[in-house]
C-alpha cells in the first residue's frame, strides 16, 4: 500500500531542503514581454488547477514556475514568506511568469492534513490559504514536536485514516480551517479523502524515484529544475535568466 511506505518516513521537520548550492543558471535570455490581464481581471488573482497542482497567473505565461513543496517544510515557509509579495506583483501579475504549487510529503503522513485541507477550499482560496498557512507554520509544526513516544508508536500501528486525523489534532489544522470557513464536515471528509491521499502519496514516490525531487523546495522554470534555489534572491535570479 502507498500510505504504509509513506508511514515509514521520518516526523522529523528539520531536515526538508536540500543545501544551497548555487543556482547554475545560464547566461540570461531575451527578456519577454509583459502581457496584460483580460479587461476587469488581475493575472495575480488569475487561479488554474492542474493535474499536479494549482497555478495562479497567465496559463500561457512564457515563463511558468512550479515548486515542489510542503507546508510543513521550514524553508519552504521561509521562501514562501519571503517571496510571495514580489513574486506576485513584480512577475505574476506582469502575466509574463505564472507559479504552480505542488504538494510534496517530504514529511512522509504528517503532510497531508495541512495539504488535503489546503486542496479542500476552494479555487480562489487556494493561494491565499497557502500562504496564511506558510506564514503560520511554526504552530503546526510545534504540535508535532510534542508528540510523546507513547503517541508516536501509536501512529505506526493505526489504521490510515486514524493516522490522519491524529496528525491533524496534533498539528491543530483543523480549528485551523474552520476559523478560515471550512465547515466541520467537509473537513472531515477531505482528511478521509483516500483517491486524494493515494495521489499524493504516489506523486512523492514517483518524483523521489525518477530524481526530480530530492528535498524540498524543488522549483522547476519551464521544467528545468533549478539547481540549489532555495531563497527569493536565488530564485529572483533564475527568474531574470528565464527572461522574466
Amino acid at each position: 500500500m502507498r500510505f504504509a511506505a509513506l508511514l515509514l518516513a521520518s516526523l522529523s521537520l528539520a531536515a526538508c531542503s536540500k543545501g544551497d548550492a548555487g543556482t547554475g543558471s545560464s547566461a540570461p535570455s531575451t527578456p519577454v514581454a509583459a502581457k496584460p490581464a483580460p479587461a476587469g481581471q488581475s493575472w495575480a488573482d488569475t487561479v488554474t488547477r492542474t493535474a499536479e497542482g494549482y497555478v495562479m497567473g497567465n496559463p500561457d505565461a512564457p515563463i511558468k514556475l512550479a515548486e515542489y513543496g510542503s507546508r510543513l517544510c521550514p524553508t519552504c515557509g521561509a521562501l514562501a514568506r519571503e517571496s510571495y509579495d514580489p513574486l506576485t506583483k513584480k512577475y505574476v501579475a506582469t502575466g509574463k511568469v505564472s507559479f504552480e504549487f505542488r504538494e510534496f510529503m517530504v514529511h512522509g503522513p504528517a503532510d497531508l492534513p495541512p495539504a488535503l485541507l489546503g486542496l479542500c477550499v476552494d479555487k480562489a482560496a487556494f493561494f491565499p490559504v497557502l500562504e496564511q498557512m506558510f506564514h503560520d507554520q511554526a504552530s503546526f509544526d510545534d504540535g508535532l514536536q510534542k508528540l510523546t513516544p507513547a503517541q508516536q508508536q501509536a501512529l505506526q500501528t493505526a489504521k490510515p485514516d486514524q493516522v490522519i486525523a491524529m496528525l491533524a489534532e496534533a498539528e491543530g489544522v483543523i480549528p485551523y480551517m474552520k476559523q478560515r470557513g471550512l465547515p466541520e464536515a467537509k473537513i472531515q471528509a477531505c482528511l478521509a479523502d483516500r483517491a486524494t491521499t493515494d495521489k499524493l502519496t504516489k506523486t512523492t514516490q514517483d518524483k523521489t524515484a525518477d530524481g526530480t525531487v530530492s528535498g524540498t523546495p524543488t522549483l522547476l522554470i519551464n521544467g528545468k529544475v533549478v539547481q540549489g534555489a532555495i531563497t527569493w534572491p536565488q530564485l529572483e535570479t533564475a527568474l531574470k535568466a528565464a527572461g522574466a
